[in-house]
């Protein structure tokens, strides 16, 4: 990281910034070129602080086939986003949050689907317990990035 000033060092503090994103982007690999995709998301820390992040999607279409050619992907996600403008200055900067990484995806199997599924519904609604319906997983894909790297940046107001 180029401005070490900005880095975000602490693992807690880094998660805490993911709790505060509402998007997810994901990339994956499509031959010569990025496919970059936003997505809703959920995140689970275990006790040893690895985080795992869970999205769902239809069982078929262009990302799916990406899934299941190639296990390996790249995320970003930001938060805290402001501008700040001086025009008698001519200065402008952007403030922000953000975290970017990347793992490995695996595609969950049907068992597994309804806790991951939770995990995604609390991150939206933290600790309502929030109704989905269950029909829906049959036909849903619900996959889980294991982050083996990752790392934090910000630049927020003085």
């Amino acid at each position: 990281m180029r401005r070490k000033d900005r880095e975000i060092k602490e693992h807690n503090e880094i998660v805490e910034v993911i709790r505060n994103c509402d998007i997810c982007r994901l990339g994956l690999v499509d031959g010569e070129y990025a496919y970059i995709l936003p997505l809703n998301f959920g995140m689970e820390q275990d006790e040893e602080g690895k985080v795992t992040l869970y999205f769902h999607s239809a069982l078929e279409g262009r990302k799916t086939e990406l899934l299941k050619e190639g296990l390996k992907a790249s995320f970003e996600m930001d938060t805290k986003h402001e501008i700040e403008y001086d025009e008698g200055r001519g200065y402008c900067t952007y403030y922000f949050e953000s975290v970017m990484g990347r793992g490995t995806i695996h595609i969950l199997n049907d068992d597994e689907k309804f806790e991951a599924l939770k995990k995604l519904m609390d991150h939206y609604h933290p600790g309502a317990n929030a109704y989905f319906n269950t029909v829906a997983i049959p036909r849903t894909l619900v996959y889980a990035l294991e982050v083996e790297e990752m790392t934090g940046k910000r630049k927020l107001p003085k």
